[in-house]
């Protein structure tokens, strides 16, 4: 048995993160595999670092020519099951596969908020072509069931995402001194699923509260929805900001920010797993996110995690200075709860999980 694993672009997101992990961990997979991208990105290098990546892309619009390269380099890969990371790509090898007996799985790592007709039709057609589909999360895949009206419980899974927890590391159970400046923040570009302007308006309630912190906002700024990111800015200067809080864009050093923060505050419009909050529990890290579906389900209805109303900063801040006022206890059980969260979402268990389930597929007629 051996796995395509076919991607879009190797941009820096949660959905190549987590690839990203899997192919740094080949080792333990219990199965051989290789990856398959159209576009290039900032990951680029570090997948073919693994020396697991291969790119086929289309040229000039030639997607008949690309389909049946597309299909040579299976063939001669001796590839049995494509995985691909978005529905296009899942049309893409289903074609590319006719006659071969080579099995097509699709994963849907996001919702389809703001998909035209035309693209739902292909994502419903990409769901009835695949072999098998995967969620992320239980509410994703009640979601996609009811919004697609789909059937097929045979062949849909839920296989939560995982983590490479060896790049973190957990900090000391030890609080840092009350006395010291707060340093916290918040990962995630930002793009259509996060909501950080509900994280900017508490900021100002909380520096109205006369606490001296320093607020880190890590994300890329989104070329097609620029706005978002604008926003934020603006909304920090005029309401007296600037100086503590600090949008460091696109970072590789999360692991080390993280370490060096002192909490971790999130909020999500339509997340569908928040690999960051993941981190950021493992991380040993006092963690806040509102209370999407989403969160709710990876965080054990609120026991990993303080789950707050979501886009009310009013609420976030009373929980938040509950935290300030209970730092010690609260960083005492924020230790205990990493433990929970990098046995539960490991990169180990997920590929575990991949493994389990390619097999089945494989030795399906």
């Amino acid at each position: 048995m051996k796995i395509a694993y076919m991607l879009g672009s190797l941009n820096r997101g949660g959905m190549e993160t987590l690839l990203l992990d899997v192919f740094k961990n080949a080792r333990i997979a219990g199965y051989s595999f290789i990856g398959i991208h159209r576009k290039g990105g900032k990951y680029q290098s570090e997948f073919y670092d693994t020396r697991l990546m291969k790119q086929c892309s289309p040229r000039r619009g030639n997607y008949i020519g690309y389909l049946l390269r597309l299909r040579k380099l299976l063939i001669t890969n001796r590839i049995t099951i494509v995985h691909a990371q978005q529905y296009i790509d899942g049309l893409y090898a289903k074609l590319a596969c006719i006659g071969t007996g080579i099995k097509v799985i699709e994963t849907f790592h996001g919702y389809d908020f703001g998909v035209g007709k035309w693209n739902r039709r292909l994502i419903k057609l990409s769901i009835k072509m695949a072999d098998a589909v995967f969620f992320v999360s239980n509410s994703q895949k009640d979601y996609y069931r009811k919004a697609y009206n789909l059937k097929c419980d045979n062949k849909i899974s839920v296989v939560y995402n995982g983590v490479n927890f060896d790049k973190l590391q957990k900090r000391s159970s030890l609080s840092p001194k009350a006395t010291s400046k707060l340093k916290f923040g918040t990962v995630g570009n930002f793009v259509p699923g996060r909501e950080q302007s509900s994280l900017c308006r508490f900021l100002k309630l909380l520096k109205d509260r006369g606490v001296d912190f320093d607020f880190f906002f890590v994300g890329a700024r989104s070329e097609k929805e620029p706005w978002q990111y604008d926003d934020c800015v603006q909304y920090c200067q005029n309401n007296g900001l600037a100086d503590c809080v600090h949008f460091l864009g696109s970072r590789n050093d999360v692991p080390q920010l993280l370490e060096s923060w002192d909490a971790f505050v999130y909020s999500t419009d339509h997340d569908t797993f928040g690999i960051a909050v993941i981190e950021a529990i493992a991380s040993g890290l006092p963690t806040f996110v509102n209370d999407w579906e989403v969160m709710r389900e990876i965080t054990q209805n609120g026991t990993l995690a303080t789950l707050y109303k979501t886009k009310d900063e009013a609420d976030l801040l009373e929980k938040f200075m509950l935290f300030l006022q209970n730092r010690d206890s609260e960083w005492h059980k924020a230790c205990d709860k990493a433990d929970i969260v990098r046995e539960t979402y490991s990169i180990k268990r997920h590929m575990q999980s991949l493994n389990t389930i390619y097999q089945r597929i494989n030795t399906r007629k």
